[in-house]
């Protein structure tokens, strides 16, 4: 069963290698070429993984932790340019939050549970790199959550279902399950799924722009050709800072309005063209050659 952990030493991995987080519940490394990846590791209880073991990557306030610290040191670091999240395995990206763990505390502590993962996953949404799920298994509950913050979503054909079932426990999807399915899909079918618990498979995901891409393949060419793809965004093939501006303009115009968003966009552009990059661009283009961006 393949990991990227498991994997660290292939070359076709751009040089992978991969460092548990403070709390052994998150991996974290950055590839040769500037993509950091973040791997979702923890046993059914929410607890680190022993040696062998492959879990279902439930969470717990612990690999809450783990993300934002992830998410921070992706973010301060400069040679970083696109994150990629992930799960352990081959079986789950993630089954959500620990049962067991959400059964052995106070009311209090699962409302604070809840605020600090709205507040991690918002650093998904609201750093300038480009943040990519690589869906390897199954999604579901607050695993599917987790997914949603990502910009772009890609999952691995035939491993796995995705859905919000949390209705069967008698709660709803609460680290941002409602908000984010109704922006993404709709708020009629996003409503239909969540009332009913019912499990969708990634073909029906991908049909409602819940899942971007579907590949087919092994686990450990999954992992190799998301990476693969997510170098496009690295620089000097990229752009960075024309994706994150337009990151920004599709993150914060949808919650405005139009004519704010407008000028949002209007703003993030101006600070593009006195960049060295669109002036590279720009004289790419004329000149018929390929771009050499620097990210300045």
């Amino acid at each position: 069963m393949m990991s990227f952990r498991v994997a660290r030493s292939m070359s076709n991995l751009h040089g992978l290698v991969l460092e548990p987080m403070r709390n052994n519940l998150v991996n974290y490394g950055v590839t040769d070429n500037g993509i950091a990846v973040i791997e979702l590791s923890s046993n059914s209880a929410g607890a680190p993984l022993s040696e062998g073991e492959v879990g279902p990557n439930t969470y717990t306030h612990g690999m809450m932790c783990d993300i934002d610290d992830a998410i921070i040191k992706a973010r301060f670091d400069d040679d970083v340019t696109v994150i990629v999240l992930t799960g352990n395995g081959d079986k789950f990206f993630s089954a959500g939050a620990s049962i067991q763990m959400l059964n052995s505390v106070t009311p209090g502590f699962k409302y604070n549970f809840c605020l600090h993962a709205n507040e991690t996953l918002s650093r998904f949404e609201q750093t300038s790199k480009l943040v990519i799920c690589a869906i390897n298994g199954h999604a579901v509950g607050g695993g599917l959550e987790i997914a949603m913050a990502a910009d772009i979503r890609i999952a691995r054909k035939n491993s796995g279902k995705v859905g919000l079932p949390e209705i069967n426990l008698g709660v709803l999807a609460g680290t941002g399950g409602t908000a984010r399915l109704t922006r993404l899909i709709g708020k009629a079918k996003a409503m239909e799924i969540m009332v009913t618990g019912e499990l969708m498979s990634f073909e029906d995901a991908l049909g409602y722009n819940l899942i971007n891409h579907l590949w087919e393949g092994s686990a450990e060419d999954f992992r190799r050709d998301v990476l693969d793809w997510a170098s496009q965004f690295t620089l000097p093939n990229k752009a960075v800072m024309a994706v994150g501006n337009i990151k920004r303009s599709c993150q914060t115009g949808p919650e405005i309005p139009f004519e704010y968003h407008l000028a949002l966009e209007r703003e993030l552009q101006s600070a593009l063209f006195s960049s060295s990059d669109a002036k590279e661009g720009i004289a790419a283009y004329v000149e018929k050659r390929v771009p050499n961006f620097t990210g300045q």
